[in-house]
């Protein structure tokens, strides 16, 4: 007899722009349903989403 793994692995979500691990949390709030992977995360340092693109911010994050 042979026996089948019927378990499927789900991969993790990343930022899109830099590949930072972020959570299924992150991605569900952040991203546009039926989108999985972030353009950008809280590890990007001063990029933001513009549309449908990625661009630097205006004026650079408060970092502490």
């Amino acid at each position: 007899m042979v026996r089948t793994n019927t378990f499927t692995e789900k991969t993790m979500p990343n930022c899109q722009n830099c590949g930072a691990f972020v959570t299924d949390a992150y991605a569900r709030v952040f991203t546009p349903r039926g989108i999985d992977e972030p353009r950008v995360c809280p590890e990007c340092e001063d990029k933001i989403r513009d549309g449908a693109d990625v661009r630097s911010a205006r004026s650079p994050r408060n970092r502490e």
